[in-house]
């Protein structure tokens, strides 16, 4: 895998709460000099990000709902809303968790199919990646979660939060392409600070990968490491 192949397919990411105007500004200067796919920040962010980014192509990606999941859909809603309308154009959702462990799986599709239908309504380019936080379910819950995405209409199913209790795995990686029906995506992200990892992620079956370790990945592969 050459360099621009493994920079367009992560999301250069930073999500700390301390982050600063300064952090942001070089996270983007730093997508802008690797190409990666997007930057993936805080919605208090998302003025200064496409002011950076804009006419470049890098994507501009925001979360929702983040990082428990637990909010009421229509403040789900209005915060995809806001951000959409700010310039955001990648959408990490946190699925309803609250509803998911209950086993309401339609109160979990339907707010899915709400945030898709916003989305769509928005530009047609805008993609909504939804986040099942797996270290907090059971391989069946992973499994009927995927297809609850899948149905729901969104673009990626995502492995985690990087805020839950653990991060990305290659067997939830695994787990999630095996049971995620085309055209969805996998997106694997916590934890992932290595260039062996991130590879063996990709080969397991993610499409995207979430880290705030995105230049480091790229170094360790130019220099072999």
């Amino acid at each position: 895998m050459t360099r621009a192949e493994l920079a367009k397919r992560i999301d250069h990411t930073l999500l700390r709460p301390t982050s600063t105007c300064a952090d942001i500004e070089r996270l983007c200067e730093e997508a802008l000099q690797y190409h990666f796919a997007s930057v993936c920040i805080q919605p208090c962010w998302l003025k200064i990000a496409v002011r950076h980014l804009q006419g470049s192509d890098v994507a501009v990606g925001t979360v929702v709902g983040f990082p428990l999941g637990a909010n009421m859909s229509a403040v789900k809603l209005y915060e995809a809303e806001q951000a959409l309308a700010a310039g955001a154009t990648e959408l990490d959702m946190v699925i309803a968790l609250p509803a998911l462990k209950s086993g309401d799986w339609r109160t979990v599709r339907h707010e899915i199919e709400q945030i898709v239908a916003l989305c769509h309504s928005a530009t047609p380019a805008a993609v909504l990646k939804v986040i099942i936080e797996c270290c907090y379910l059971t391989q069946e819950e992973k499994i009927q979660a995927t297809r609850a995405v899948a149905e729901g209409g969104a673009d990626f199913v995502k492995t985690s939060t990087g805020f839950g209790e653990g991060g990305a795995t290659i067997d939830d990686v695994s787990l999630l392409r095996s049971a995620a029906p085309p055209p969805l995506k996998v997106k694997a992200a916590g934890g992932i600070r290595t260039l062996s990892l991130a590879l063996e992620l990709l080969q397991a079956g993610a499409d995207r990968i979430g880290t705030s370790s995105g230049v480091t990945l790229l170094q360790q592969l130019e220099e072999g490491t």
